[in-house]
């Protein structure tokens, strides 16, 4: 496995990592065994960086996957989040960046995942209630008391991004990037790279829909968010569909899956630059880890990019009240 640096605080991870979230909620039911097999592979194939959250499912996620790597901590990079504030039955609270939440939430992020610190804590959002110097200043106290080793930001602006990396050195920020989300080239990328910042993509198969196995919104099983974001509704889903067929027959020319394909694209951005696609079957972990394998010259990557470039998807990411905690 290769592997690639995030940041100037000596934190080395797999160039691919693994994302955790969908094993217990947004893309239907979970199945926890396939699921923690779905780790235990990675960890074979050496996809060591697992990516995961106190929000998801809530607080299930964490759990899973302290269960999976029990006994293996050794051979983990283990990042987590806190920031999304939800009940015990699912329902919203809000964005929380309060010193004290912070606090209270790495302690049950450890207790939750079995482990005596966090290699990569991240705030999940930014609390505008809150300076995000005085959350940092927090964060940076975990630090210190050895309970975490590096710290990340998830979907910050350029100057939130800033004001936070003046109070205590970023490893890494998190945002969606994908063909279909290429928002961050344009400030959030260069700032990171300025700054000396890695760079973790989410969703880098755009929800799956780059994968090319994503044709109709029937396929959408119960709990799956996507049948209510405005990218996979009506016209704006059939427009996508048009740019995943043009871009299936580059990948077909490749002797690639498309899925492949839209991961060799985001690996080629940098050296800096980390995806998590996530799955919770071993055969699409297996797909996503062979695109490290493949090699895209100049020339495809401008073919992909003429195909898909910036503003090309059509339709927000999120509905509008989730917009509205983007980017800020």
């Amino acid at each position: 496995m290769q592997k690639r640096r995030l940041g100037s605080q000596g934190l080395e991870v797999s160039a691919e990592g693994l994302g955790c979230m969908g094993m217990s909620q947004s893309y239907g039911p979970a199945d926890e065994a396939e699921s923690i097999a779905t780790i235990h592979r990675a960890l074979e194939l050496g996809v060591t960086f697992l990516d995961t959250a106190d929000m998801y499912g809530p607080f299930t996620n964490e759990r899973l996957v302290g269960r999976a790597i029990a006994g293996r901590r050794d051979e983990v990079v283990l990042a987590t989040k806190f920031g999304n504030e939800r009940r015990e039955d699912g329902s919203w609270i809000g964005v929380n960046g309060r010193p004290e939440y912070v606090r209270r939430c790495c302690d049950a992020s450890l207790e939750r995942l079995g482990i005596d610190h966090i290699d990569l804590y991240y705030q999940h959002r930014v609390d505008t209630t809150v300076p995000v110097e005085e959350t940092w200043g927090t964060m940076s106290e975990l630090v210190a008391a050895g309970k975490v080793r590096c710290l990340g930001i998830s979907e910050a602006a350029p100057a939130t991004i800033r004001r936070a990396h003046a109070t205590h050195p970023i490893t890494a920020v998190q945002s969606e990037y994908s063909l279909f989300t290429r928002e961050p080239e344009a400030e959030v990328l260069p700032t990171c790279r300025e700054l000396g910042i890695g760079f973790v993509p989410y969703s880098p198969l755009g929800r799956g829909v780059l994968s090319g196995t994503v044709t109709s919104t029937a396929q959408f099983r119960p709990g799956d968010f996507r049948a209510s974001a405005p990218r996979f509704q009506g016209e704006n889903f059939d427009r996508n569909l048009e740019l995943v067929a043009r871009l299936t027959a580059v990948a077909e020319r490749k002797g690639c899956t498309p899925a492949q394909l839209a991961l060799a694209w985001v690996l080629a951005q940098g050296a800096d630059v980390v995806p998590i696609p996530g799955t919770k079957r071993r055969r699409f972990l297996e797909e996503n880890v062979a695109a490290l394998s493949v090699e895209l010259a100049p020339d495809d990557i401008a073919t992909i990019e003429a195909i898909a470039p910036p503003g090309a998807a059509v339709g927000d990411r999120y509905a509008p009240e989730h917009m509205a905690r983007v980017n800020v």
